[in-house]
């Protein structure tokens, strides 16, 4: 992991892109001492996006399953979508 300013990342742009895809860690941009940004591969963020909706969807399952409540005969189901 590798922490820069953003002064330093403006003038070495091109290493510091190269740096996050290459070695699959972010590069953390600060200003002042505060952690303003990152820039990460490409690819590792469509991966964390990923996960993140899957994890969502496990999350949104589970409180499924907990929900109580009447189970509703198929019939009416099919009903209630119009088929």
């Amino acid at each position: 992991m590798s922490n820069l300013t953003v002064s330093e990342a403006r003038d070495h742009l091109a290493d510091v892109i190269d740096q996050a895809r290459r070695k699959h860690e972010p590069v953390y941009l600060h200003r002042r001492g505060k952690r303003l940004a990152a820039v990460i591969d490409a690819e590792d963020l469509d991966r964390l996006i990923e996960l993140a909706e899957e994890a969502a969807d496990i999350a949104e399952a589970r409180a499924a399953l907990e929900e109580e409540g009447e189970p509703v005969p198929w019939e009416e189901v099919k009903v209630s979508l119009g088929l």
